[in-house]
């Protein structure tokens, strides 16, 4: 019996934060299948067939209690690439997402400035490096996800307490970042560009307040400003999500640069203009919560222009039979 063929198949762990991607795909006519990761098994020869599979795992997911969906996307994603399917954001873009210190590589090796960064697996390790450190430094996951495990360490005796205290910091991935410290007009916040398929749908500026967690899914941070439902935010200090179409240029063209090497077809890039004048983009991600008002301040439907891109990417000829 010939299996369903569907135009995209969605392969995710969050349904609350992809609700509208789904109400859009509906809207738009795009038939689809949702692939749940959080419990699962497959065959090669019993995955959903579609032209198109978008892998939306991200590193967050362990935050609720969903790191199994992590290792069984990557295999998904790996076994319908050899089957020749068309998959977007797999396990190439993966392997970046879900690597801090690999981005920071990519940067480097871009010529692209980034922060500092040391990356280590025990406190030991860093000894060596005890005499160059320059603190304040922000202490940073390899494996992130919405701002957990982010600390400012201000000297080494302070890290070893820290992580005394909390070894449950090394989990689940077992390494650290520790990245220079950047000093910013905090007034005007962080910038954060959002493309799909390699050109950018919108720019926005994000006050942050201190806080490390910027998702900009409503789910999280809600325009009415209640309370979101993401665990790490804290009420009394949300960031503040503002459109930013006077983005520079030259920020932009860079940016398209990261995206198109970073294999992320759907994605963000973020950047801090710091106060001595340097322009320093320091996160790469597969996939956006994408925020609809900011899109419409720019005259777009995030949403309606992802269902459209998907479709549009969607080809039949390369489905996985």
């Amino acid at each position: 019996m010939k299996k369903e063929q569907f135009d995209v198949a969605i392969i995710y762990e969050h349904p609350e934060w992809h609700q509208p991607l789904f109400e859009a795909l509906e809207m738009q006519g795009v038939s689809y299948v949702k692939i749940d990761l959080k419990k699962g098994a497959f065959h090669y020869t019993d995955i959903p067939s579609a032209n198109l599979y978008y892998n939306l795992v991200s590193p967050s997911a362990y935050l609720r209690g969903n790191q199994k969906a992590i290792p069984f996307a990557n295999a998904l994603c790996r076994n319908l690439e050899y089957q020749g399917a068309t998959v977007l954001n797999g396990s190439e873009s993966m392997a970046l997402e879900f690597s801090k210190s690999a981005q920071m590589a990519l940067l480097s090796s871009m010529k692209i400035d980034h922060p500092k960064t040391i990356t280590f697996n025990g406190i030991e390790s860093i000894e060596k490096y005890s005499s160059s450190l320059k603190f304040p430094m922000v202490l940073k996951p390899e494996q992130g996800g919405s701002g957990a495990r982010m600390y400012i360490i201000n000297s080494l005796e302070e890290l070893r307490k820290l992580l005394s205290d909390k070894p449950e910091l090394w989990l689940p991935d077992n390494l650290l970042l520790l990245q220079e410290h950047l000093n910013y007009n905090e007034d005007f916040g962080i910038v954060r560009l959002e493309f799909i398929g390699g050109k950018l749908l919108y720019a926005m500026r994000v006050v942050t307040h201190g806080v490390f967690n910027l998702c900009p899914s409503v789910v999280c941070n809600p325009e009415n400003g209640e309370a979101g439902s993401c665990e790490l935010i804290t009420p009394s200090k949300k960031p503040e999500f503002y459109s930013f179409p006077e983005v520079p240029k030259e920020a932009v063209q860079i940016a398209e640069r990261i995206m198109a090497a970073s294999k992320h077809g759907i994605g963000s890039v973020e950047y801090l203009e710091t106060i001595d004048g340097r322009r320093v983009f320091y996160d790469i991600n597969a996939n956006s919560n994408l925020r609809e008002s900011i899109g419409r301040d720019f005259g777009k439907e995030p949403f309606a222009d992802l269902a459209n891109y998907l479709l549009t990417y969607s080809k039949p000829d390369k489905a996985v039979a």
